[in-house]
């Protein structure tokens, strides 16, 4: 059942400031104030060292815990994440699946040893013409951390998602920034974190929640100079603004930062020749999958001018004539998307005869096409419209299709379709492609994004603000990490896997 509280050192808080929920009757949601922000900042920090000291074995059982809890409140979460963002409750469940399998996955990987990337020198006593002390290097979890839920992923990118699931496998006490596009939902899944602290035995403020306008409570938890790192996912604005907080801090911190991405698709020659009508209507199919409300979403498609790639539009335009309008997440996602379409028909062809909608909080997909020259000298045109909008760019040839993938930003996803005359092609763009993009894929597009070893959700800014990380996969846990190295440290005093076993 929902409190509309905050989740502050063990206990669930009011305050005297409320937000009605706009989708449940009759909810309202407490926001903190400075000073629960300042209390949650320092109780986080009072409890480092006593989630740090947790064994891995026990961490591991306090994810799974979580897990476990979050599927005893299954339905009341998804029946509460569908009112609130208009996703279908198919949607919410397989969402609410990939979450709790996010947590037993990160469960699995700190019961190993790899994630530490443990290094040993072993003392040379007898070295000339110095000796050598004994080294041992493993990495330690680096502090209190915030993280941000998403709009757009209600569970796996928000209260309990990839952010929280890694960073609590590290040992560090999480903060989250629940998002007031799902208040509720982020309550719920909170709740099972709560519980299941209580079941394990874990600090109090190992897992804590708050509610508020992100520009205030957002602002007051990354300048805290108690926290040590932060996880977002969100708008390059805000993002922007919450990255250049951390580093103008007197003590600057990580900002792990999911910013934007139109996520490029290059539809070789060869490809388009033998597949453009399938191909067309596919595009289609993942441009408006989810109301476009994907960070992987094929916002742009880049081809050479012909008859081929005329088939292309024209199978995309008969696919985006049957395409549902469709609800979108938030008013302000909503009003966005929008105004960004407004802007690009005032710059481009606009294809097809899809309508604006009238109904609250609904949008209609948007097609544009362009030239690839005009493109690349108009620099607003390669910013995310986040939503159901796809551009198409017609390249003179290979050799301006090369130069196009030259002009662009970072990238979460660069994808080539190709069949196999297009091998030297593909050859040309593959390493151009390597520095724009975190994940290359052929032959397919980028919406969904696989939880695994060796997933790469992040690329060159503005993708993302660091381009050595990820936020989906084994590899998001080195974010809360930090390497120490123990020079000739007794056995006794080292962490069990540094220890000289007998």
């Amino acid at each position: 059942m929902l409190t509309g509280k905050n989740l502050i050192d063990g206990a669930w808080q009011g305050s005297d400031q409320l937000r009605a929920s706009a989708d449940l009757d009759g909810m309202e949601f407490a926001q903190a104030s400075a000073a629960q922000v300042d209390a949650a900042c320092l109780a986080a920090r009072r409890d480092f060292r006593a989630v740090a000291a947790v064994s891995r074995q026990d961490r591991a059982a306090f994810l799974r815990c979580v897990a476990e809890q979050m599927d005893v409140l299954g339905d009341e979460i998804t029946m509460t994440g569908c009112a609130e963002t208009g996703l279908p409750d198919m949607r919410l469940n397989g969402e609410r699946g990939r979450t709790t399998g996010q947590l037993r996955m990160f469960a699995d990987v700190i019961e190993q040893d790899d994630y530490l990337d443990i290094r040993v020198d072993e003392a040379l006593p007898d070295r000339a013409p110095l000796p050598r002390s004994d080294l041992r290097l493993t990495h330690r979890p680096v502090g209190p951390v915030v993280v941000f839920g998403a709009s757009n992923f209600p569970l796996a990118f928000s209260t309990a998602g990839g952010d929280t699931a890694s960073a609590l496998a590290a040992g560090c006490p999480v903060i989250v920034k629940g998002h007031e596009a799902h208040a509720g939902t982020a309550e719920l899944v909170g709740q099972a974190v709560a519980k299941a602290m209580e079941i394990c035995g874990m600090p109090a403020a190992t897992f804590q929640m708050l509610q508020g306008p992100g520009r205030v409570i957002g602002t007051a938890l990354v300048q805290h100079p108690d926290i040590r790192a932060v996880g977002f996912t969100g708008s390059l604005g805000g993002g922007r603004a919450l990255y250049d907080l951390c580093h103008s801090r007197p003590h600057p911190i990580p900002f792990y930062g999911e910013l934007g991405s139109v996520n490029p698709v290059f539809m070789l020659p060869n490809a388009l020749a033998n597949r453009a009508d399938a191909l067309g209507a596919a595009w289609i199919g993942s441009l408006v999958m989810g109301a476009g409300q994907f960070c992987t979403n094929p916002g742009v498609v880049v081809a050479v001018k012909g008859t081929d790639f005329d088939t292309f539009t024209a199978s995309a335009v008969k696919a985006l004539a049957n395409a549902p309008e469709q609800k979108m997440l938030t008013d302000g996602i909503h009003s966005a998307f929008e105004t960004g379409v407004k802007g690009f028909a005032g710059l481009m062809q606009e294809l097809g005869s899809c309508a604006r909608s009238d109904v609250a909080r609904h949008a209609s997909p948007a097609v544009f096409k362009i030239d690839a020259a005009t493109w690349m000298k108009t620099p607003e045109l390669q910013h995310e419209v986040f939503g159901a909008a796809g551009v198409l760019i017609e390249c003179d040839d290979a050799a301006q299709m090369q130069e196009l993938a030259e002009e662009l930003e970072g990238q979460l996803t660069a994808t080539l379709h190709l069949d196999d005359g297009d091998a030297d092609l593909a050859r040309t763009l593959m390493p151009i492609l390597e520095e724009k993009a975190g994940r290359i894929l052929c032959n397919g597009f980028p919406t969904g994004v696989e939880v695994c070893s060796a997933m790469m959700h992040g690329g060159p800014y503005p993708a993302s603000t660091d381009v050595r990380v990820t936020s989906v996969g084994t590899l998001a846990i080195a974010r809360w990490l930090r390497p120490v190295s123990y020079q000739d440290v007794p056995n006794a005093l080292l962490h069990p896997e540094l220890q000289i076993l007998p």
